[in-house]
């Protein structure tokens, strides 16, 4: 039988009625297990990525300056960059200097910029409502580029958790500015199309290296701009100072090398799925830091978004050629 490759998940009756078949022997069953362990380990890890994505709204909004994004958005990348650049020891090589600069402007110049502008823009709930269309437009786009036809489980998993994330963030739509919303669409497309042509780009890769790269290539494309536009960088409190700190090593370095990595192993729209969490997140930090009330309601829409996500888990790895590394090389 003929392999296709795809990034639909089979159902858990399919993968029970395989591990019960006489034809699958006890090693064969040992390794698809093993399989889905693993997962489920890079399921856990790739979340971290939405999770810690989701504290930054509340980090940024209470602590950073909002009259300079431009410079935000830099002092936010570059330190990541240094830092991953410092533990992985690599320089891009050949076309991937090229690859660094286009994904660098991409998921970080372009994409951070826009994000600001929205929740500037926008109340919190339109502009998640809108980000939240980026799992089924990640599936979209990696169809496309990576051959990854979503399965039926994957699509499911996209309708449940959207409506579970509209349920719970959507107030109604006085006050929406247009170019508002057409700042976050165009944030989600940026960064569902840039994190699709870094899985494409970086198979078999470094994907420290190739994190750290692109963070630091976006950050040099901002601080000229930043310094054009903004004038001088701004005066930075203690508090400031550490709230960059967490954003920039946590909320970036290691959200984006979860991310990447997670993109790397698992199926694109899987991992979209996953960053459902990242409104939900925020959600709950409101109402355990800020004192927000959660309602019923949100309550609902919580359990859908986990729902869906738990739909588009992976039930087993399917075998990929392993191109040899050729996106870096040590100094």
């Amino acid at each position: 039988m003929r392999a296709t490759r795809s990034g639909g998940s089979r159902s858990s009756m399919d993968m029970d009625l395989i591990l019960a078949s006489p034809e699958v022997t006890l090693a064969s069953r040992e390794v698809i297990l093993a399989s889905m362990e693993a997962n489920s380990r890079w399921v856990a890890l790739t979340a971290v990525a939405p999770v810690a994505w989701g504290t930054n709204y509340y980090v940024t909004h209470e602590f950073l300056p909002t009259d300079s994004p431009l410079y935000g958005a830099a002092l936010r990348a570059l330190p990541a960059g240094l830092v991953l650049l410092a533990l992985a020891r690599r320089r891009p090589r050949g076309v991937w200097w090229g690859r660094s600069a286009v994904l660098g402007l991409l998921n970080v110049s372009v994409f951070f910029v826009l994000v600001y502008a929205a929740s500037q823009l926008l109340p919190t709930s339109v502009a998640s409502t809108v980000m939240a269309v980026s799992p089924l437009t990640m599936m979209l786009i990696a169809w496309s580029l990576l051959a990854e036809r979503p399965g039926t489980a994957h699509l499911v998993g996209a309708a449940t958790g959207l409506a579970g994330v509209g349920l719970m963030l959507f107030t109604g739509t006085e006050g929406v500015s247009v170019p508002g919303v057409l700042a976050s669409a165009g944030a989600m497309l940026v960064s569902a199309f840039g994190h699709i042509l870094t899985k494409r780009w970086n198979a078999g890769g470094a994907v420290l290296a190739s994190t750290a790269w692109q963070l630091t290539a976006g950050a040099l494309f901002l601080l000229p701009v930043a310094a054009a536009v903004e004038g001088p960088p701004p005066a930075l409190s203690a508090s400031a100072l550490l709230a960059f700190g967490y954003v920039s090593v946590v909320a970036t370095a290691l959200a984006f090398t979860m991310w990447f990595a997670g993109l790397r192993r698992l199926p694109a729209g899987t991992v979209g799925l996953i960053g459902l969490l990242n409104p939900v997140t925020g959600v709950l930090l409101g109402t355990v830091v800020a004192g927000e009330a959660l309602t019923v309601r949100q309550l609902c829409g919580l359990g859908l978004v986990l729902t869906g996500v738990a739909l588009g888990r992976p039930g087993r790895a399917r075998p990929s050629p392993r191109p040899a590394p050729v996106a870096c090389d040590a100094p």
